[in-house]
């Protein structure tokens, strides 16, 4: 099979043929750095991380854009009400932004630009419109400029919308505008905001609006044309709707796919700061759940599908991820580690239709069964063989127990070297009391060791310890 995915534009799971042969483009909408991030927000990161990491397998080159919206409305808010310059507040989230995404094990982009980094190819793309009649300057000397969606016939395109029943843009007082619908391009600087968040324009002082950010850093890093635009379903409208119009209007051809994730809701409603019901990874690691077990509950839901985030949902995919990283930890101990193998055809027919991450897990668990019975009656050709299909599916995925991701760097490093050693001293300790039967001390040890979040488990090569609850 070829890759097929689902294409916002055309409402169609189509074939993925690339612009230009073995090479992909791909630019993700990423954060808007008012606030820390949250579970929500990093869903995103790892849905199109898996997305990059199969078309990676599939032999392609690939160009993955991130942004970071580093001047919005919402961040200067943010700043007056905190008395701290815009950039700070906007810094500092993007750093925890960046650690959460370590955390997760999703690959760092090609370039993470800042829409702070690209205010001139902003105005060269206003300047673009205003010059070909698709954008105007406000006639109430507020500095803003606005893009005039009458003279876009095909607005509303994507999200399948009329013009005819949109409502204001709300973006910025309608007295200024031509028409309500209109949104801005550039933001004339006000007197009751920051008075360091402004550029000079040939508008006068201000900064860009939202839509015209991810439009200018699309053209610099992926050019005119681009294979895939990726982003929240939140964002089809206005967001996405007015970049392909602002950016189509300036000649460029833009995004060949639009592909959309859907959102991480809770009690049924948006997962929002705005909203108060946010949970971050802190609170995931309050539970008992590691960061790799959450990307596991993200993957295990197909990219498209809405996931009302619940406690129990959780706990569930971390116990079947144990059950996989368990059979990982007992085929190393037999036949070692060996290097990832052939992807199944079952998996692979899954990923290529539309990143159906829920069948492939399918055929995971399907083989890990496999291998199950494989390590019991001691076939090591197949425990072998299956251990490397096992490991080749789960470093798609990104949730492979021996990615260096996931173990510090290997053995090597020194924090988990110091661990090892404790944890070897007390399974030391815990022989000593077996061979000589006094099973109380035996016991004693092991529990410690459970209260301190290490399981014990007997093994015929030996005792094995795992981090985490047993299964």
């Amino acid at each position: 099979m070829t890759l097929r995915l689902y294409d916002t534009a055309t409402r169609s799971v189509r074939d993925f043929v690339p612009r230009e042969a073995g090479k992909v483009g791909v630019y993700l909408c990423g954060l808007t750095l008012q606030a820390p991030p949250h579970i929500g927000h990093l869903r995103s990161g790892v849905n199109y991380d898996v997305l990059r990491r199969w078309l990676v397998a599939g032999g392609f080159e690939v160009t993955f854009i991130r942004n970071v919206t580093d001047i919005d409305d919402k961040i200067l808010v943010k700043a007056m009400e905190q008395d701290r310059p815009f950039w700070s507040i906007a810094y500092a989230n993007e750093q925890l932004l960046a650690a959460s995404y370590r955390a997760l094990n999703v690959l760092p982009p090609t370039y993470e630009p800042r829409a702070t980094g690209h205010v001139p190819e902003m105005q060269e793309l206003i300047a673009r419109l205003i010059e070909t009649g698709h954008a105007y300057p406000a006639t109430d000397g507020s500095g803003d400029v606005y893009f005039d969606v009458a003279s876009w016939p095909a607005y509303g395109s994507l999200s399948g919308q009329s013009p005819a029943d949109m409502q204001s843009a709300g973006d910025a007082p309608d007295r200024g505008k031509r028409d309500p619908r209109d949104f801005a391009l550039w933001k004339g600087a006000k007197p009751d905001e920051p008075a360091d968040a402004y550029w000079p324009s040939p508008w006068g002082r201000g900064r860009p609006g939202w839509h015209i950010e991810c439009s200018a850093m699309c053209w610099r890093y992926l050019g005119a044309e681009f294979d895939i635009h990726g982003g929240g379903l939140d964002l089809t409208f206005p967001h996405h709707e007015n970049e392909i119009a602002q950016s189509q209007a300036a000649d460029l051809p833009f995004a060949r796919y639009w592909v959309h994730h859907g959102l991480l809701g809770i009690g049924g409603t948006k997962m929002g700061k705005s909203l108060g019901n946010t949970l971050d990874l802190d609170y995931v690691a309050s539970l008992g759940v590691r960061p790799v077990e959450l990307r596991y509950y993200y993957v295990a839901a197909h990219y498209r599908s809405r996931i009302d985030y619940s406690e129990d949902a959780l706990r569930e995919a971390a116990v079947a991820y144990r059950r996989v990283e368990g059979f990982v930890q007992r085929a190393v101990e037999r036949v070692g580690a060996g290097r990832p193998g052939d992807l199944p055809a079952g998996f692979t027919a899954a990923m290529d239709d539309d990143l159906n991450t829920s069948a492939a897990l399918a055929v995971l668990h399907e083989v890990v069964r496999d291998g199950n019975t494989a390590l019991t009656t001691g076939d090591d050709v197949t425990v072998r063989t299956t251990l490397a299909a096992v490991r080749a599916m789960l470093d798609i995925l990104g949730v492979d127990p021996l990615d260096p991701a996931w173990t510090g760097g290997g053995r090597t490093d020194d924090l988990r070297g110091v661990v090892d050693s404790l944890i070897a001293l007390a399974l030391e300790q815990r022989a000593q009391a077996r061979s000589r039967k006094d099973w109380t001390a035996a016991d004693a040890v092991r529990d410690q060791l459970k209260q301190a979040g290490v399981v014990v488990e007997d093994t015929p090569q030996g005792p094995r310890w795992t981090i985490g609850e047993q299964d």
